[in-house]
């Protein structure tokens, strides 16, 4: 491709100062999916449409059983890949802690390790018919007192009274497991939810805040938060099977919400699990995107969708076992039309296996929750399959019709008080002596990576590690081509020019993929000495545009300045006008983060891409080919590990790299108990084959600088 802006003709003004109502605005101001600050969600979902229909063609072929066994293998083996494998088995060390003697059933407080100090809180309700019993593991929603909280109490309780051993267990950021408590004060409720009162004094975040910092910290190390989620689960289902009391292979899982999604992936890996019954979480990945938006961390496995891994998929890999897709009718969350997708496609799976029969769908006309139409149905389903016996289950009756707000609310209130179900000293695992945290875990297997990848780097030549760093961040960066020619510049167009005094703006867009435009403002002075800088700021290209900043010292110095912006970054800022979840701590665009890291993408690689391309742009900008420009590159903030990557990438691109706020690396913020709008500079993987240091060495150290470096605060 070729350049629309040749060498234009450049005006000049003697103004001593441009007016203050210049309008230095570049893409215009259009509507709907047009819109500067949805022109990079609209690919993104172009790109999961594409996805999700290759996947859909791919699952409409399958015919013979045998082609199914070979489709769930493949999902199997790639979801077990991105969570970054499963640790070893230790011992469980487990320990009752207290009893309850409940109307109809009884109740043990206990405690096992999932890993080495690494205390899980559970609740196992017991039924008061002679043992041995079948069990059930029941995960965790999004509630923040976990397993103590109403709904999870009712649904194991009602599952005791019939027969049914029932395990609830706390998730890692929720009940007594937070992994990120303030010992410096006490709170009653959360600050970014005043409302909501918190379970212990010193808890400080939302649980979905929680998982989605523990997430990020996990992508570093190609893992994912899941793999805590998920091992957790399975450890509980070792300590039930390790019981003389319990059914070792009768085991079911039942879980809401967050709860279904963890009900979901253990039912998928675990091939112990006999009866499942996911509830308020299933639905199709295409109507997921289109109403809520990506959730939080663990919800989002790295490239499923690249790969073809939706939802459904959590049923087909454990076909033909059985399974109950518990819905709401009234889901605000996960859409019901997408539900029956994701049911309609399972029915076809295990009617290819010979057991259509196995896989039904329970639709409650009821919003989001585990309300009492969830749990009898999740009671009954287990009856059948865990006992041999398929009758009905009341937990109320006759159940009041309709329901109003205050009976329902009587329905969802647990037996037991918080503190009665506590199963620590102190009501919280990190208070216990010894006890570690997800972050001293994951700095500890950070602190092993780089052990371990210290040799291989050395011993790397300058273009493997290149190679590699292009595989990891999954974009090729260059100015140049493989045979040392100049790359063909992305097509530009200028659409309008300011001038000021001495200089002359020019408004830059630069089309770097079809669908998506990237604005830069091109300061030109009236007589360019051949030196070009390649000015990122990661707040806006306006942020150091004002007459007398920054960018104009440079100019004034014969420079001609292009002050670009990356994707997502500036005018094409997504999230506005949307209630985002999260986004006082991980940013805005948040849900974009994770709807490139579903489609194996990074915010770091599409903006290395961006350097790259505005690079090759400004090289040859207003001169002529035989007479490239001396090239330096400024980054601040976000800008700044995207274009460390592109530097590294093409080490004679630019004569100097100044990099302004930037992490000192990711080993830092993988161990940080807290950080703030980190989601965009995480690469999935990365620290599996090198740290931002390493990149600096391969950029070269005697051209680079790091200013002022930051925390993973920001700070």
């Amino acid at each position: 491709m070729k350049y629309v802006l040749a060498l234009l003709p450049v005006c000049f003004v003697t103004a001593a100062v441009a007016s203050a109502a210049e309008d230095i605005r570049v893409l215009p101001a259009l509507q709907g999916d047009q819109a500067p600050g949805a022109l990079l969600e609209v690919y993104l979902k172009q790109q999961a449409y594409a996805a999700i229909e290759r996947r859909k063609g791919a699952f409409d072929k399958l015919k013979s059983q045998a082609e199914c066994r070979t489709w769930q293998q493949a999902r199997r083996e790639f979801f077990l890949q991105q969570l970054g494998g499963l640790p070893e088995r230790t011992p469980l060390n487990a320990r009752v802690v207290g009893r309850l003697k409940g109307e109809g059933y009884r109740l043990e407080k206990l405690m096992f390790e999932s890993r080495p100090d690494f205390h899980v809180t559970a609740n196992l309700y017991l039924p008061v018919t002679p043992a041995p019993w079948p069990a059930v593991i029941v995960p965790c929603g999004h509630s923040h007192d976990g397993k103590m909280s109403g709904g999870h109490q009712r649904l194991c309780s009602l599952l005791a009274r019939h027969g049914m051993a029932a395990m609830c267990y706390d998730p890692i950021g929720q009940g007594e497991r937070y992994q990120m408590l303030d010992l410096t004060r006490e709170r009653t409720a959360f600050e970014d939810a005043p409302h909501v009162p918190v379970p212990h004094p010193n808890v400080r975040c939302l649980c979905t805040d929680e998982h989605t910092t523990i997430g990020l910290s996990s992508m570093l190390l190609g893992s994912n938060v899941a793999q805590y989620r998920i091992w957790d689960g399975m450890r509980a289902i070792d300590y039930l099977q390790s019981r003389k009391d319990i059914l070792a292979d009768k085991i079911g899982c039942a879980g809401n919400s967050g709860g279904g999604t963890l009900t979901a992936y253990l039912m998928a890996l675990d091939d112990r699990i006999v009866a499942a019954a996911p509830t308020c979480y299933l639905t199709s990945f295409r109507r997921l995107i289109d109403t809520a938006g990506p959730q939080d961390a663990e919800q989002n496995i790295h490239g499923q969708l690249e790969f073809g891994l939706d939802e459904a998929d959590y049923l087909t890999m454990r076909a033909p076992r059985p399974t109950l897709i518990c819905a709401g009718t009234r889901d605000a969350t996960f859409d019901i039309s997408g539900t029956w997708e994701v049911f309609r496609e399972a029915k076809r799976f295990y009617s290819r296996l010979g057991h259509a029969e196995r896989v039904e769908m329970h639709e409650a006309d009821a919003p989001h929750g585990l309300g009492i139409q969830q749990r009898e149905a999740i009671a009954r389903w287990m009856h059948r399959w865990l006992l041999g016996a398929d009758k009905p289950i009341h937990e109320v009756q006759p159940l009041p019709d309709p329901l109003t707000d205050e009976q329902a609310r009587l329905l969802n209130k647990g037996d037991w008080t918080p503190q009665e179900l506590q199963c620590t000293p102190s009501g919280q695992v990190l208070l216990m002596e010894g006890e570690r945290s997800v972050f001293q875990i994951n700095a500890e297997i950070a602190a092993q990576l780089k052990m371990n990848r210290a040799d291989a780097w050395k011993q790397r030549s300058t273009d493997e590690k290149r190679q590699l760093v292009r595989e990891t961040i999954g974009v090729s960066l260059s100015s140049s081509s493989a045979n040392g020619k100049a790359a063909s510049a992305p097509p530009i167009e200028i659409v309008g020019s300011i001038p000021r005094d001495g200089y002359v703006i020019q408004k830059v867009v630069l089309t770097p993929v079809p669908g998506l435009r990237l604005p830069a403002l091109a300061f030109v002075p009236q007589a360019p000495r051949g030196v070009a800088t390649l000015y990122l700021h990661g707040t806006s290209m306006q942020a150091d545009a004002a007459p007398g900043g920054r960018i104009e010292t440079l100019v004034k110095q014969g420079q001609i300045v292009l002050a670009a912006e990356l994707s997502g970054i500036g005018e094409t800022e997504t999230g506005h006008g949307k209630n985002v979840w999260g986004r006082v701590h991980f940013g805005q665009d948040i849900q974009e983060v994770f709807l490139a890291y579903l489609l194996g993408r990074s915010y770091v690689g599409m903006r290395a891409a961006d350097v790259a391309c505005w690079a090759s742009v400004l090289k040859n900008f207003q001169t002529t080919a035989d007479k490239p420009h001396e090239l330096h590159l400024v980054a601040i903030g976000e800008a700044a590990i995207p274009a460390l990557h592109a530097a590294a990438l093409d080490r004679d691109g630019f004569r100097t790299v100044a990099l302004h706020g930037m992490l000192r690396s990711w080993e830092e913020l993988v161990g940080a108990t807290a950080s703030h709008n980190q989601a965009v500079n995480v690469q999935h993987g990365a620290l599996l084959h090198y740290d931002l240091p390493d990149l600096i060495e391969l950029a070269g150290v005697a051209k680079v600088r790091v200013v002022n470096p930051v925390n993973p605060l920001g700070k």
